[in-house]
């Protein structure tokens, strides 16, 4: 076994391990920490197949941007050192059949998919290619995809607002209430 093949089961053991650590995890705030170290793994297998410009791009957005915005939520929701409640059981068996057939349909399509020998000239593609196609409006391009994901964000952070909002209010709406109404109730009229 090669150092290359070695590095790539290093990086796919980190990629499913903590992935799989992600969504078992009871702990909102870990599960994030979990899926920031799970993209970082992801941009080390682009390293590692060097397409670099991805690798970065990987980085800065999804775990720079992305898990920074989902760990910014979990603490605008002041529960980010709660458990999360056990799920429930006949989900967790709808999710194991939903995990079962994602491996048989994986599974189906790599047999059925005849993987050649990889070139023997390496991948480029220029930076600038890249930001043409990327901003382009014509048939290929890929502007209307990077709107709708910019909107798309835009909605989540408005949804965490709104969610932190409410969480503040609802707490102690109870309470504020009956002591602001025994205190109107004594002032003499």
């Amino acid at each position: 076994m090669s150092l290359s093949v070695i590095i790539f089961y290093i990086i796919s053991a980190l990629i499913l391990g903590s992935g799989i650590l992600s969504v078992t995890s009871r702990k909102i705030f870990r599960s994030a920490v979990f899926l920031l170290f799970s993209l970082v793994g992801i941009a080390g297998l682009y390293f590692w197949m060097e397409v670099e410009f991805i690798a970065a791009v990987q980085i800065i957005i999804y775990a720079g941007g992305i898990v920074v915005l989902i760990i910014f939520s979990i603490f605008l929701t002041e529960k980010s050192g709660s458990e999360m409640p056990r799920p429930i059981k006949i989900r967790m068996v709808f999710s194991g059949l939903a995990v079962l057939a994602g491996f048989g349909f994986t599974y189906n399509l790599i047999r059925n998919y005849g993987f050649g020998h990889p070139a023997a000239r390496p991948f480029e593609v220029k930076v600038t290619d890249i930001g043409t196609q990327m901003l382009s409006t014509t048939e290929h391009g890929f502007v209307l995809p990077f709107e709708v994901v910019s909107i798309l964000l835009l909605a989540a952070m408005i949804g965490c607002i709104v969610i932190a909002m409410k969480s503040k209010t609802a707490g102690n709406t109870i309470d504020q209430l009956v002591v602001k109404h025994e205190i109107k109730m004594e002032e003499p009229v």
